[in-house]
């Protein structure tokens, strides 16, 4: 039986297994103001990454429409610097991940022009990042995120 707390799911909208995996990995430390700034700004950059990511757009009841979203889940995850740091360098080996970044610094900037003059002005081993998220085969992000923890 069903309760207003429980909504039905038609069968068709069953969890389908994807092949990639989306996952945003966090800085342990952060305030909650800069875990939502950075993951927002780092999965705008993840939407755009390959045709197809997002769905349909969405219709309530009453025929309003919304914006469509990622077709499938996403992980938010936390890690160290290492990590950090190491996932980065893996992603950017393999043509098949996607990978947005977030440093430090991009706390002081005020506009997308000034974000990409930050990023450009520190060598990548020097990158002082906050957040990566990445979006590749599941396998393979799997290896690079491990030790992180899912975000509580």
């Amino acid at each position: 039986m069903t309760t207003a707390s429980q909504p039905t799911v038609p069968p068709s909208a069953a969890s389908p297994r994807f092949d990639t995996k989306v996952v945003v990995l966090l800085s342990e430390g952060l305030t909650a103001w800069q875990e939502l700034n950075v993951t927002s700004f780092l999965m705008s950059g993840i939407a755009v990454s390959a045709p197809g990511l997002t769905g349909d757009p969405y219709r309530d009841g009453d025929d309003n429409i919304y914006l469509p979203m990622l077709r499938q889940p996403v992980l938010v995850m936390t890690a160290d610097a290492a990590l950090l740091g190491a996932a980065r360098g893996k992603a950017t080996a393999r043509a098949d991940v996607a990978i947005a970044v977030w440093t430090r610094e991009l706390f002081a900037t005020g506009h997308d022009e000034a974000n990409r003059a930050a990023v450009a002005a520190v060598a990548a081993r020097d990158l002082d990042l906050v957040g990566v998220a990445l979006r590749g085969p599941r396998h393979a992000i799997d290896r690079m995120i491990k030790g992180a923890r899912l975000h509580d």
